[in-house]
């Protein structure tokens, strides 16, 4: 490794040391049922709920012609498929919780996506004579109870909550099909147009996020809203910002996600929503929740007195496959980097994934595998970094008589080593630029491991949970930017970075002073930043430096020194009346003005000869 060199991987590293600033951005799961079944069912909570209905004299005062529907007793009622339990209450006809049912938390406990402490959906509108109510003022009747369904191919239960008032109705309607993380919803006022106001209604859905993974801080930062507009354009809150943020959206919608980390609760509309506004706030007064998520959607009441209010919520994995069938750019939710990096990871890294794991069930091997077979892709440009080295070694001679030459001539030593490269045919770069042409792949790795929930809760060695960082040893205090664990995937990972840059600088006996420092600071900086990472990261860095050791071991056999250095006396006598061209061209001009401009320095600062004017 020479100066060029290790200035290209000091570079490197910064670039990635900014890339994860900027842009960083288990137990088994249930086994699911081998056949799909969908039931509904009445489901008292433990402590039921118990509605405390408006006054009459209240109710008429506050909702109106609407007070007829406010009395009643709130009731809980089920739709469940063998991948969601959705809880609905009879007080608003609205969703009250969603359990993922092949899913648990990290902690062992069920998953609620939502539920009834953590999250509120409502749907609000305005009546002619200026009152504002809420669905959730009303009880409803979930009319005729769960109905079985046939669509097409496909078979669920439809349920009806439909309350009768101000001589009218409303009507909700849900449909769960089997084997779906999909619910559709259906909204409808009949015989209402004298009394509603020809206002947009409003939808709205508060999200107090639950911590569910072992890293809460990467929980909380995963998690925001993202929405998608009916022109095309994306959009999304900032996820890590520690203060609240806010986006509001004048042009129509198509849907809205509330990502939790690992999985995503959105609605998506059949056809659209008028505008939006969308809040996020980091919950700290509460440990119980991590962040606050708030959407509210407009829905334009032509379509609901029309009966074209239609929806779709997804209640789910955050899982690319599934995700990319649900909705247009809906699998976005996924975040696997931006640009070329998203590019490498959708249409290389998950496929090999996802064809791997169909005959191995262990995720750590599929990792190691996956390291393998990115290596021997890449072996080529291995090869031409180790034989630029090779050269740079077998130059060492005369590089040092150069050094020995010109002493503290910094200018005259590079500018003589420029010329022996030339003379050599040897190109500065040649090992710098196979290294960069593979960075891409490593970019792609840091969005892909803490953000696969294929790695969610996968166990391997000592590691709990491949998409977090593993827990060798748990400190009784924290370091700061270190933590408050002891990872020893990033310790091998780091020790096994070392050992290739202690090998790599007894090749290139050249490497001295800052440029060795830092080559071997760089790795020490790593163990600090990737020490919360996921482990599945560690691990695939650890596999490759190993695998690396074993390619340059495999490449030493073909490259011989002595073939090398006849190689490098014949391009010295084919170059010897060659002028340099291209970069090295460029760089020996940039070498002799800036000796020619040290010259004229250190001329005008010499004193004047005694006697002179």
């Amino acid at each position: 490794m020479d100066k060029n060199q290790a200035t290209g991987l000091f570079l490197i590293s910064a670039l990635l040391l900014a890339y994860l600033f900027f842009f960083a951005p288990k137990a088994p799961k249930d086994k699911p049922a081998a056949k799909p079944t969908t039931t509904a069912a009445a489901a008292p909570s433990a402590t039921p709920a118990v509605a405390a209905p408006l006054d009459s004299a209240t109710a008429a005062r506050t909702l109106g012609t609407f007070a007829t529907a406010a009395q009643g007793t709130a009731q809980q009622v089920q739709l469940k498929n063998d991948k969601l339990t959705v809880t609905f209450s009879t007080k608003g006809g609205r969703i009250e919780a969603v359990r993922l049912n092949d899913y648990k938390t990290f902690f062992g406990q069920p998953f609620d996506l939502i539920d009834s402490q953590s999250a509120q959906l409502d749907t609000r509108f305005r009546t002619t004579d200026g009152r504002t109510v809420k669905l959730s003022d009303l009880y409803f009747q979930p009319a005729g109870g769960a109905q079985p369904i046939a669509e097409g191919e496909q078979k669920g239960q439809r349920l009806t909550f439909a309350a009768e008032v101000a001589g009218g109705r409303i009507e909700q309607v849900y449909t769960l099909l089997d084997n779906s993380f999909q619910l559709g919803y259906n909204l409808r006022f009949t015989g209402l147009n004298n009394v509603l106001a020809q206002e947009p209604l409003t939808f709205t859905f508060l999200d107090r996020v639950r911590q569910t993974e072992q890293d809460r801080t990467q929980n909380r930062n995963h998690s925001t809203i993202n929405h998608y507009l009916a022109s095309g354009d994306r959009g999304e809150i900032a996820e890590a910002s520690e203060k609240p943020e806010e986006v509001k959206v004048t042009e129509p919608l198509k849907w809205a996600a509330h990502k939790h980390d690992f999985f995503v609760a959105g609605i998506i509309a059949e056809h659209q929503f008028s505008n939006g506004q969308f809040n996020s706030t980091i919950t700290n007064e509460d440990p119980t929740f991590i962040k606050t998520l708030t959407s509210t959607l407009t829905i334009p009441a032509t379509d609901v007195q029309q009966g074209k209010a239609s929806f779709r919520f997804y209640f789910g994995p955050n899982s690319f496959n599934i995700l990319k069938d649900v909705a247009p750019e809906f699998d976005r939710n996924v975040y696997l980097g931006w640009g070329l990096f998203r590019w490498i990871n959708r249409f290389v890294v998950i496929p090999v994934f996802h064809f791997l794991e169909q005959f191995i069930s262990s995720y750590g091997i599929i990792i190691a595998l996956l390291v393998v077979l990115i290596k021997l892709v890449t072996w080529p440009l291995t090869y031409k970094t180790y034989v630029s080295q090779a050269r740079m070694k077998v130059l060492k001679p005369e590089l040092d008589q150069i050094k020995e030459k010109y002493g503290d001539d910094q200018a005259k030593v590079q500018s003589e080593t420029m010329k022996l490269y030339s003379s050599m045919g040897v190109s500065p770069l040649s090992g710098c630029v196979p290294t960069l042409l593979t960075l891409p792949i490593l970019f792609a790795m840091f969005s892909f491991f803490p953000n696969s929930i294929e790695l969610r809760q996968e166990p391997f060695l000592w590691a709990k949970d491949l998409s977090s960082y593993d827990v060798f040893i748990k400190l009784p205090f924290a370091i700061k930017w270190y933590g408050d664990h002891v990872s020893m995937f990033t310790l091998l990972m780091t020790a096994s970075t070392l050992l290739m840059t202690w090998q790599s600088n007894q090749l290139n006996t050249a490497m001295q002073g800052p440029m060795k420092f830092y080559s071997y600071l760089m790795p020490l900086i790593f163990l600090f930043v990737l020490n919360s990472y996921a482990s599945g990261l560690t691990w695939y860095y650890f596999v490759s430096n190993v695998i690396t050791f074993a390619q340059q071991f495999i490449t030493r056999r073909f490259v011989d020194d002595t073939k090398l250095r006849a190689q490098l006396e014949a391009n010295k006598i084919k170059n010897k009346d060659k002028k340099p061209s291209g970069f090295q061209a460029r760089l020996a001009e940039a070498m002799k003005a800036a000796q020619e401009r040290e010259a004229e320095a250190k001329k005008q600062g010499q004193p004047k000869p005694k006697g002179s004017k």
